[in-house]
């Protein structure tokens, strides 16, 4: 019981130092022909958002829905491959039972 005491402890000390390490990353990912930018920063959450004033009129509400969702995903599939590599080149983030 105390060793999964310590591995849940070393575990969440871990994930204190890659929250530390990733709150500097961030990514930027454009939609509409970057007429929608969404950045995301390391800790998955948006920073910014910025629309071409050219979609805000109500004729263009699917298309602006559209590219928001589509830069979103593209922001994230950018920074979880950010995530990834720092975790591999941090070298001490290691899950309890996985090697």
């Amino acid at each position: 019981m105390l060793g999964k005491l310590k591995q849940f402890k070393d575990l969440r000390e871990q994930g204190k130092k890659m929250q530390t390490l990733l709150a500097d990353e961030s990514t930027t990912a454009t939609a509409a022909g970057g007429k929608v930018a969404v950045t995301l920063d390391g800790n998955l959450q948006m920073s910014g958002c910025a629309v071409d004033a050219e979609l805000l009129n109500p004729n263009q509400k699917i298309k602006l829905e559209n590219a928001i969702k589509d830069a979103h995903n593209d922001a994230m599939k950018k920074i979880q491959r950010v995530i990834t590599t720092k975790m591999q080149q941090s070298g001490d983030f290691k899950m309890p039972g996985m090697s």
